[in-house]
């Protein structure tokens, strides 16, 4: 039985904001649909330095991915992590299909920080009921 404030999982990550602009530019549209959300691109693609956007995202659906002990297998899918940003600029984590079925009862804390460089993400799955 899991217990409320439990620590489920952790992970983390770090992208070369170089080589998510490669990858970006090499595939282009297709890779973005594939792997961000329709709002996900929208607030990256209106920022100043939108390559630093999406590799903070990436980060984080890769850390994720990690906390839930699953990596790219069994139910995760790139766009059941959206990375949203609260009104004080924030990050948040809203899950969907099968990763929220999976974390069901689970709360998602993610920390990102970045230079023009370099991102890294850190998340954190905790328990919130029972």
């Amino acid at each position: 039985m899991k217990r409320k404030g439990e620590i489920q999982g952790i992970g983390v990550d770090i992208v070369d904001v170089k080589r998510m602009k490669k990858s970006i530019e090499t595939w282009g549209p297709a890779f973005l649909q594939k792997v961000f959300t329709p709002n996900e691109i929208k607030y990256c693609k209106s920022r100043k330095k939108s390559y630093e956007h999406f590799a903070a995202r990436f980060a984080a659906k890769e850390a994720v991915s990690k906390a839930m002990s699953t990596g790219w297998s069994g139910s995760f899918r790139w766009k059941d992590v959206e990375v949203l940003n609260e009104p004080s600029g924030a990050p948040k984590i809203i899950l969907s299909n099968n990763v929220a079925k999976t974390l069901k009862g689970c709360r998602v804390h993610l920390s990102l920080s970045h230079t023009e460089t370099t991102v890294v993400a850190f998340a954190v799955i905790e328990t919130f009921g029972r």
